[in-house]
């Protein structure tokens, strides 16, 4: 009705204050797709996740709901929930890690084809001084930029280091 062509499904906050759970994730995406959107699928763990080195496991999960889906219309967006709103961020290194390991399971439920079509997002805390490195990484494939878009100049910097 909002003449809008992408949908933001799965964020951080939306599962976090709203207590989201993993079959309205799956309905919004379905109804999504019927309406004919594009999706951002976003993921990502919390901190506790990620100091007890379960974050493979915790994204393996929450990307089991694009199993079987055509994936032509959708985005992962990858924002470690820690790194959001925290001036926390992941490495380069890091987001290439994790990125890589996205493409990897989508290569395993998919195909080589699909995996290297889907665009993968990062997303927590990127900055005009973090930007080119973070987005010159193999595996990523721009951002999905939060509170930095608030500031024109910031922004700006951010899209040039693109």
């Amino acid at each position: 009705d909002v003449s809008t062509d992408y949908v933001l499904i799965g964020h951080s906050e939306q599962r976090t204050f709203f207590n989201e759970q993993a079959s309205q994730t799956s309905n919004k995406i379905q109804n999504s797709i019927d309406a004919g959107l594009s999706i951002i699928f976003c993921i990502g763990e919390p901190l506790d996740v990620q100091k007890q080195n379960g974050t493979n496991n915790f994204l393996a999960t929450q990307l089991e709901i694009l199993k079987d889906l055509n994936l032509d219309n959708i985005t992962i967006a990858y924002e470690p929930v820690w790194a959001i709103g925290t001036g926390e961020t992941a490495s380069p290194e890091q987001a290439q890690e994790m990125h890589a390991f996205i493409r990897s399971l989508i290569r395993e439920n998919y195909n080589s084809t699909c995996a290297d079509a889907v665009s993968i997002l990062y997303g927590g805390s990127v900055k005009p001084g973090n930007a080119t490195e973070i987005f010159a990484q193999e595996d990523v494939d721009g951002g999905l930029i939060g509170g930095a878009s608030l500031q024109a100049e910031d922004f700006a910097a951010i899209v040039n280091g693109f």
